[in-house]
């Protein structure tokens, strides 16, 4: 029996080349569990393995997507047991190990988590590692004391994956949410998120010689990293947190300590591969119960395995709003 994966291969030249073909389950890597794959996403470190690896691909042929969900087929592990819906994301899938683009995976039990309850494996993967990052996020800003009525909480690249989920829920939560977008047509998009504010970029994205400005924001959804990231700490209230997801505005960080020193604001790293499975339940748990399903729905682009490649470079250029989900199975 054979089962369809999008495979990445390396030729002698180092140069890349993705396509679906058919292959048996004796070219899976090792795992305890065997999983039917129903559904996967697009992320940008599935961008990055699509085409030359971004560093993130170790070897080759190699199997992209850091997420998927789908139906256990069989389990050496007493977690899980045939028929079982489960989700993963993170732990390096994916990357160094053959991820989701795939209508077979084999994975460690340990990387699983259990589907819960009022969500689909569509769903699942509508919200993805973007949505999973962007409710670490609010539960760390949250758990550092953000609550509603606090003031505006900002996102930033708002109308990206985990820009959009955090808008959604953040609104769902009772947060004036105001939303930073490079791109003034995706206005009325993050309005029907919950979005109570449209912040241009160009408002924001510039360093200025101040370490402090006026006291705006009770928090922050942080997936840009650089300057932005640098003029918002100054821009924090008394005390108030900046969660930070992502670097699509750069690595380097331009800014100074007296945010820390003279406001308390709180920097806050937020990571989604490694996360220990209690954070994990929480983080889906609270997703199942609060996430909006109608405001899913508006982010969701379906895809298929062959449409991948093109949207992986798009996705690298800032051409995919929203949520992409793969149904492995079109």
């Amino acid at each position: 029996m054979t089962f369809n994966a999008l495979i990445v291969e390396k030729d002698d030249e180092g140069k890349t080349s993705a396509s679906v073909q058919a292959i048996t389950k004796d070219r899976l890597p090792e795992g305890n569990v065997t999983v039917a794959v129903e559904y996967s996403t697009l992320n940008y470190k599935d961008g990055l393995c699509l085409g030359p690896g971004g560093g993130l691909v170790r070897n080759y042929p190699h199997v992209p997507g850091i997420d998927f969900a789908g139906t256990v087929e069989t389990s050496e592990d007493s977690r899980y047991k045939t028929g079982d819906k489960v989700i993963l994301t993170g732990w390096r899938v994916g990357e160094m190990y053959w991820g989701g683009y795939s209508q077979k995976a084999r994975v460690n039990a340990d990387w699983l988590v259990p589907l819960p309850e009022g969500l689909t494996t569509r769903q699942a993967m509508a919200v993805g590692t973007a949505g999973f990052t962007a409710m670490l996020a609010i539960m760390a800003l949250e758990d550092h004391g953000l609550k509603p009525g606090n003031g505006e909480v900002l996102v930033t690249g708002a109308s990206g994956g985990v820009g959009s989920v955090a808008t959604a829920i953040l609104a769902s939560f009772g947060h004036e949410v105001a939303a930073v977008t490079g791109r003034p047509e995706q206005a009325d998009y993050l309005k029907s998120l919950g979005a109570t504010r449209i912040v241009a970029r160009e408002e924001i994205n510039q360093t200025v010689k101040r370490p402090l400005e006026a006291e705006v924001w009770a928090g922050c959804v942080d997936a840009v990293g650089g300057e932005m990231l640098a003029r918002v700490l100054g821009q924090m209230k008394y005390g108030a947190s900046v969660a930070a997801v992502g670097l699509a505005g750069g690595a380097g960080l331009p800014a100074t300590v007296i945010p820390f020193l003279l406001r308390g604001v709180n920097l806050l790293g937020i990571d989604s591969v490694m996360q220990p499975y209690e954070n994990r339940i929480r983080a889906w748990d609270l997703i199942a119960k609060n996430l909006p399903m109608d405001k899913l729905e508006v982010m969701v682009h379906p895809a298929s395995l062959n449409e991948l490649p093109e949207l992986g470079r798009a996705i690298l250029k800032g051409g995919v709003r929203g949520r992409v989900v793969v149904d492995v199975n079109a």
